[in-house]
């Protein structure tokens, strides 16, 4: 790889949160290795995971507080980790608006 190549998938991470932050996200946690950041806008209980590999089904199972996740397990141009997040919040956005579907819904049926 070049020195003007993607970023390997750590600095693509560290890019990838820095743009999730300009969106208004904010690091709430991370896993033990380093590789999984959690973020979450103010005020909210819902996360978007941020990792560099998917999920287990058994991670599905427990965390249930994550509605997008956006995984980078490669090298990534800028251009391409700007549209990755983008669609990654855009995703966040659409289950958050749906989660408020459901509450409302279940909270007019008698």
């Amino acid at each position: 790889m070049s020195a003007n190549g993607p970023p390997p998938p750590p600095k693509a991470l560290a890019l990838a949160a820095r743009l999730l932050e300009a969106q208004g996200f904010t690091v709430v946690a991370r896993n033990e290795r380093g590789d999984s950041l959690y973020l979450r806008p103010a005020d909210c209980p819902w996360h978007l995971r941020l990792s560099n590999h998917a999920r287990t089904a058994k991670q599905r199972a427990r965390r249930t507080d994550i509605l997008a996740s956006l995984v980078i397990d490669g090298p990534r141009s800028a251009e391409r980790i700007e549209a990755l997040v983008a669609d990654a919040v855009r995703n966040f956005r659409a289950s958050l608006a749906r989660k408020a579907d459901q509450a409302s819904e279940s909270g007019s049926r008698r």
